[in-house]
């Protein structure tokens, strides 16, 4: 029998180096269509992951839920499963107000709001991106012919406003400050890429502008709607290939 990992039931040595994460179980069972053949590799909790194949590489698929301290364990799981390159597929909400539903961003760092970078790493700790990895993500989008933009983003934990705090972000100060986007997960996956020496990267596609909405708000939140759908499609395949172009260059 598999020895199993303890929170997302993830076969020891049965993850291949390359690896795709999302939030959402579902999109990752509509990443893994996408793949040549696939096979549900396990599931627990908001973990659900996939193995198949692109094209002649092996590569999983795996969600992670959301906010940082859930999603930091399905990367540590990852790792210690066989994970050596991460990309993450998801959303995010703009911070420019020229950055418009559909459009891709790809985080080259993060700004840490996160309650679980403050218990991780010492203050100050610098969440960035794996630079081959993110080249890969620029060189591939740029090849199909995609739209991105390029910078930092910021990964907080509270979506949903209560009342500011200390610790609330200023999404005008971050916009003026060049932080393209606004999202929950990037800054645990960077922080956990550094400490355990895999590369890690993200693409994100724009759900809404929040500097311009004033905030996430319940009423206008559409994550749902055709152009996000059509990015996060885009997103995924630029992922693939830009693992595969990683793996191909290594090899």
């Amino acid at each position: 029998m598999l020895n199993r990992l303890p929170i997302t039931g993830l076969p020891i040595g049965q993850v291949p180096p390359a690896v795709i994460v999302c939030g959402d179980p579902d999109r990752a069972t509509m990443a893994a269509g996408l793949l040549d053949s696939s096979e549900l590799l396990s599931e627990k909790r908001e973990y659900r992951c996939f193995r198949g194949k692109f094209q002649e590489m092996t590569v999983s698929i795996c969600s992670h839920g959301i906010g940082a301290p859930g999603a930091a364990i399905a990367f540590e799981e990852l790792i210690q499963a066989g994970a050596q390159q991460i990309i993450r597929v998801g959303t995010c909400g703009a911070l420019q107000p020229e950055l418009v539903t559909g459009q891709l961003v790809i985080a080259t760092a993060a700004v840490q709001n996160t309650g679980y970078g403050l218990e991780s790493a010492p203050t100050g700790y610098p969440p960035v991106a794996n630079l081959e990895l993110t080249l890969s993500l620029k060189r591939t989008a740029t090849d199909l012919g995609k739209d991105y933009v390029a910078g930092i983003v910021l990964s907080r934990d509270n979506f949903y406003a209560g009342v500011d705090g200390p610790s609330t972000p200023d999404y005008l100060t971050l916009s003026a400050a060049n932080v393209q986007a606004v999202e929950m997960e990037c800054a645990s996956l960077f922080i956990i890429g550094s400490l355990r020496r895999v590369q890690t990267a993200a693409i994100l596609a724009i759900d809404g502008n929040v500097l311009v909405s004033g905030g996430e708000k319940m009423e206008s939140y559409a994550p749902d709607h055709d152009s996000v759908q059509a990015a996060v499609m885009a997103e995924i395949k630029i992922a693939l290939i830009a693992l595969y172009d990683v793996r191909d260059e290594s090899s």
